[in-house]
């Protein structure tokens, strides 16, 4: 049994609480909302963020950051990746050396252009730091449907622990070095899925959302080698399974903000009638500065930033991408 802190206690924050609680692990769920501990306490359940799933009543709920994280043989870190930085700040002066972190937040920091376990180990550096992903809707495994991710970590040890904590006949862990990789599939596949949303939004059909998925996972692809993430990656658990699912879904909160924009909501008003923080929209900004420095074009996450940002009607956007310039599908295959 190892005695582990969870840090968030949203919906992914807490599905993976009650998982680990019932691997037979000691769990601490801490929120910092005073509110939310409260309801947690009492309720055993959050309404709002996971409902019907109930939490048992020897799992410790808190919002004191070191109750949560003393002593503890690994953290989670689950909090929305806007508030990763901040939350990692805070947790810098308790963290252990050598504590375990593994970072479950998707997502790329819009100032610095940051991956979430890059802010981690900027604000936490005697930590080691990893990160988990893969196509996982809290909804699901917070009821114990069987479910399949990927660790990423430095080192082979460290994803191998963490491999064992998770690990469950309703929870499949693979490990990879690719941490640079899983990041990116993570981050960006939420910017792709609103770009989803939006055609489901605009009453396009399946055509158009396997076109979006296809060459979503392309431009995907496309800026995380170049960021020196590796192929297979992209083609694996964090890369297409993570982007079919959130594209296809409507668990997912991207997806359905999309749904709202594509219909005429702007995107804020869309974030509020989804009540949770769409990091695609955080991402989607952050991801054409990437495009920037690595020297990549990348047509969807363009589009979908125009739509979001600039007052770009989401049928002209679309209209926009189907008359491209003409291009080979791969570039890499030659003729005969």
């Amino acid at each position: 049994m190892a005695s582990i802190g969870v840090i968030g206690a949203g919906s992914w924050g807490t599905a993976l609480a009650l998982l680990l609680h019932n691997n037979g692990h000691e769990v601490t769920l801490w929120s910092i909302l005073e509110d939310e501990v409260e309801l947690l306490l009492t309720k055993r359940e959050n309404p709002d963020k996971l409902p019907g799933v109930k939490l048992p009543e020897d799992m410790a709920v808190t919002s004191d950051l070191k109750q949560a994280m003393s002593g503890k043989d690994m953290l989670v870190l689950a909090v929305p990746s806007p508030f990763v930085r901040s939350t990692a700040h805070s947790m810098r002066e308790v963290a252990a050396e050598g504590q375990i972190i593994v970072n479950v937040s998707k997502g790329i920091e819009e100032a610095t252009l940051l991956t979430m376990s890059q802010v981690i180990k900027e604000e936490i550096p005697q930590a080691q730091v990893a990160v988990m992903s893969g196509p996982s809707h809290a909804e699901e495994v917070g009821k114990g449907l069987p479910t399949t991710i990927v660790v990423g970590a430095d080192n082979r040890k460290t994803a191998e622990y963490i491999q064992g904590l998770f690990m469950s006949e309703v929870f499949r862990v693979y490990t990879s070095p690719d941490v640079t990789g899983i990041e990116l599939g993570a981050a960006l596949k939420n910017v792709v899925a609103l770009a989803a949303g939006i055609a489901d939004g605009l009453g396009y059909g399946d055509n158009t959302k396997a076109a979006l998925i296809t060459r979503g996972i392309a431009e995907i692809a496309r800026l995380g080698i170049a960021m020196g993430g590796k192929m297979e990656t992209f083609g694996g658990l964090s890369g297409i399974g993570d982007l079919i699912v959130t594209c296809a879904s409507m668990h997912s909160r991207n997806r359905r903000a999309g749904i709202l924009i594509g219909k005429g909501y702007g995107y804020e008003e869309a974030m509020k009638e989804v009540k949770m923080v769409v990091e695609g929209v955080y991402s989607a900004r952050a991801a054409l500065g990437l495009a920037e420095k690595y020297h990549v074009t990348l047509p969807i996450i363009e589009q979908v930033n125009e739509v979001l940002f600039h007052g770009k009607r989401a049928d002209e956007a679309v209209k926009d991408l189907m008359l491209r310039d003409k291009k080979l599908e791969n570039s890499d295959m030659p003729w005969e």
